[in-house]
């Protein structure tokens, strides 16, 4: 693994520059074999992946031991970033379905010295955060209806995250996240 220099994943291009070097030195360019397994269920994520090339696919377990693709990571996705805010443990296996490039950091790293905020928190507390596909966007999305108005009814959730879709949850823990974190 060596030192990643400035990153072809959408979400790292997008830092400004201070942000990113911030990070540099804790982020590690890794190969992504293809059919290669990241991560089991119930496995712990100890890793976040930021692909540059390639392709991650989300693969969920039904219980009569079928497969099902949830959701696919490419260049301007993360994978597994959001388990530095809670528990680590993978709700979701993940597999290379096309072979690439991708940064990679330390998720004991995203957990050093940065808490998770208010609405975070509360998305972490009432597990609405599933795949992870969407939720930077629902996350964006809420923080700016609760800038505007701290206290939103349900209705005002619902409009407010309208422009986001979500694959996996069915919206109504993410609801209820932004509603717990309106109470406080």
């Amino acid at each position: 693994m060596d030192s990643a220099p400035r990153s072809p994943n959408g979400f790292l291009s997008a830092l400004a520059a201070d942000d990113f070097e911030l990070i540099r030195p804790h982020l590690r360019t890794v190969d992504l074999a293809q059919e290669s397994v990241l991560v089991e269920v119930g496995e712990s994520l100890r890793r976040a992946y930021l692909p540059h090339q390639g392709v991650i696919s989300l693969i969920v377990k039904l219980a009569k031991g079928e497969h099902v693709q949830i959701a696919m990571i490419g260049r301007d996705s993360i994978f597994g970033v959001f388990s530095g805010l809670g528990d680590p443990i993978a709700l979701n296996s993940a597999v290379v379905l096309v072979p690439g490039v991708a940064s990679t950091l330390d998720v004991d790293r995203l957990r050093g010295g940065i808490e998770p905020d208010r609405l975070q928190a509360a998305f972490a507390r009432a597990g609405a955060v599933q795949c992870g596909f969407c939720t930077p966007g629902m996350l964006l999305s809420a923080r700016a209806l609760l800038v505007a108005n701290p206290t939103p009814t349900e209705h005002d959730v619902r409009e407010a995250l309208a422009g986001n879709l979500c694959r996996c949850t069915g919206y109504t823990k993410i609801i209820e996240a932004v509603l717990a974190a309106s109470a406080g």
